[in-house]
């Protein structure tokens, strides 16, 4: 007979394993990765506390250094230590405003600007894995497993191209990604959730390499983005560059070395955030001409060599108000995200126009990453009771066609709510036209040359007919993640073609195909690391086995076999601060081992306690 195990109709179901979902802040200057544990999102920082990790990645002789250990070697190693990469996210050598302000030996190659380095050719996106890829490895250590979900975010206006490189970036990394996420969205998600916030709320989003303006209209659980706006070129490197050049001028330093000026940005980063607090702060260097930088920036000039920057970021703000249809006055709260919003004429010029003082409750350097944990953990199924939201993005730039005489057919709008699809009918221009190429651009000018080109198309087997009979209808459609796919359909035949837009500074499937075989080289790496969270898993739970047993009846122990054990749970705690799983095990076992005499004493007197006092036939009555 066949016996089912099914629960008892009273008993509750057994509760779901919930399963590993993190959010990523994939920075300018810093990166962070978060999860939600009982329901507070939290983030995981390294083994020594630190949660940031340094947006830096190395190509040193001996391997890749990410994060910290990257940063030290900044100054002495410039062009092989690539920082900031997130400004290059799909961008070409052209969109560089100044590509002398980088020590890097750039490769203008078709697409994405690529930088080389010892390790050969790097593009952005290649940059970005490491840095995603470091802080994959450090939540799955830190969750017992792989990550079975993750959402990333993006600056809310970064366009198709710089999306595109972000996910591709992601996918190479090896992040199953659930959902790319505007960063200024995140932050609204984290506040709205904490605070049990509603109402109108703009938040301000000055990170390191970009700024973002969104007007968010909270209302009971419901996220909805009213407008959007920023600059993907503004951020607090310059404002560290401004020091910099203050710094050359004041200084008088005739043209410097790569590593000079990689470390004297460094003072002029660390001036600038000392300024934070003090009313002037030093900037000291020694070059390697063996001249010596000794100047001190006060808060007054700073302010005023950075006014034109603070200005410009009022001009977006004001922009989507505009768009929003909304005043200031109409804004309830204002939301402070990045970690340049620390400084303190940023803060002043956002109380002034505003008219109130911004909302700082939250670290400016954590809260993206932990709305995005908050929303990872909602799209894995993790939702807790009461979690009843909805989030409602938009895109940040209109998406349309080129059409006859070199203009811009907007067929979404920016601002509209995604996912969306939205289509529209357009004809021939030709007696007996035969093809449709279609062009896919994006922005807000009315000349295709003043937008950027998304992808080009051909729709072929159109009928022969008179100009302007035929009805091609093309449909545009927007998913979460902001990317786009386009088709045509001729509606008399039912021929159609179609494109998910791959822009022309993303990567192309082979591109992709090609990088994946080169980081097979790291998939040995993630196994190990995954290999030696499950042993120090293990281990740890032998160790404290022991050390209990050895609490409660360390009396069987002669001093031969205290020594013995002793001295395998310092291996293993040794082998715990390692990363060869292998050693690890072997030493767990080697515990085991040293303890299985001991194991079997307590055993022993575990069943001679239990039958003190009883006789046998008491035992075979029972």
């Amino acid at each position: 007979m066949t016996l089912f195990q099914i629960a008892e109709p009273e008993a509750s179901p057994p509760a779901r394993e919930p399963k590993r979902a993190i959010g990523i802040d994939l920075g300018t200057t810093n990166s962070l990765v978060a999860t939600v544990r009982n329901g507070i999102p939290v983030v995981l920082p390294d083994e020594e506390g630190r949660p940031l990790v340094p947006s830096i990645v190395r190509y040193a002789p001996d391997g890749v250094e990410v994060g910290y250990a990257a940063m030290a070697h900044q100054s002495l190693d410039p062009q092989n230590t690539v920082v900031s990469v997130k400004r290059f996210m799909g961008r070409g050598l052209a969109d560089l405003a100044d590509d002398r302000r980088f020590p890097y030996r750039f490769v203008d190659a078709p697409g994405m600007v690529q930088i080389g380095t010892r390790h050969g050719v790097k593009s952005p996106v290649e940059v970005s894995a490491d840095i995603l890829r470091h802080l994959r490895l450090r939540a799955e250590t830190q969750l017992g497993g792989p990550v079975e979900g993750a959402v990333v975010t993006v600056p809310a206006y970064f366009d198709d191209a710089q999306r595109q490189a972000t996910k591709d970036a992601a996918k190479l990394a090896g992040l199953p990604v659930l959902r790319l996420l505007n960063e200024p969205t995140a932050a609204a998600i984290a506040y709205g959730l904490d605070n049990a916030a509603e109402g109108v709320y703009a938040v301000y989003d000055l990170g390191g390499g970009t700024f973002d303006i969104s007007i968010l209209r909270l209302t009971r659980g419901v996220f909805e983005v009213l407008a959007t706006s920023g600059d993907s070129a503004l951020g607090g490197d310059d404002f560290d560059h401004r020091v910099f050049c203050w710094a050359l001028e004041a200084g008088k330093l005739p043209p410097l070395a790569p590593s000079d000026a990689r470390l004297l940005l460094v003072k002029s980063r660390e001036a600038k955030e000392m300024l934070t607090g003090h009313q002037a702060a030093p900037i000291v260097a020694r070059l390697s001409t063996g001249d010596d930088v000794n100047l001190s920036l006060t808060a007054e000039t700073f302010a005023g060599i950075s006014q034109q920057l603070v200005q410009k970021t009022l001009q977006p703000v004001r922009r989507a108000l505009r768009d929003a249809k909304l005043g200031v006055a109409d804004v309830k709260g204002v939301v402070l995200v990045g970690g340049a919003t620390r400084m303190p004429r940023i803060r002043r010029a956002v109380a002034e126009f505003f008219g109130q003082p911004p909302l700082i409750n939250l670290n400016p350097d954590e809260v993206v990453a932990l709305g995005a944990a908050i929303q990872a953990n909602a799209l894995v199924g993790n939702r807790e009771r009461g979690d009843d939201w909805l989030l409602l993005d938009v895109i940040p730039l209109s998406l349309g066609l080129e059409t006859m005489g070199g203009l811009a057919e907007k067929i979404v709008p920016r601002n509209s709510t995604i996912p969306v699809s939205r289509a529209q009918e357009f004809t021939t221009y030709r007696d007996g036209q035969s093809a449709m190429a279609i062009h896919v651009v994006q922005g807000e000018r009315e000349r295709v040359a003043d937008c950027r080109s998304l992808a080009r198309f051909e729709l072929r087997g159109i009928p022969p007919m008179a100009a302007g009979a035929a009805r091609i209808r093309v449909t545009f459609q927007v998913d979460a993640d902001g990317l786009l796919s386009v088709s045509a359909r001729e509606q008399a035949t039912g021929i159609e073609s179609s494109v998910v837009v791959k822009p022309s500074y993303g990567l192309t499937d082979d591109e992709v195909a090609r990088m994946l075989q080169d980081s097979y080289a790291h998939a040995a790496e993630d196994m190990a690391a995954r290999a030696f969270a499950e042993a120090a898993v293990e281990a740890d739970q032998l160790a404290e086995q022991v050390r209990n047993a050895v609490a409660a009846d360390g009396d069987l122990l002669d001093e031969r076999e205290r020594a013995a054990i002793e001295a395998a749970l310092a291996e293993v705690a040794l082998r715990r601060r390692g990363d060869d799983a292998g050693a690890l095990r072997a030493s767990a076992e080697a515990l085991n081992r040293a303890s299985e005499g001991f194991a079997a004493r307590r055993m022993d007197r575990t069943v001679s306690q239990a039958l003190a006092g009883r006789s046998v036939d008491t035992l075979v009555g029972e």
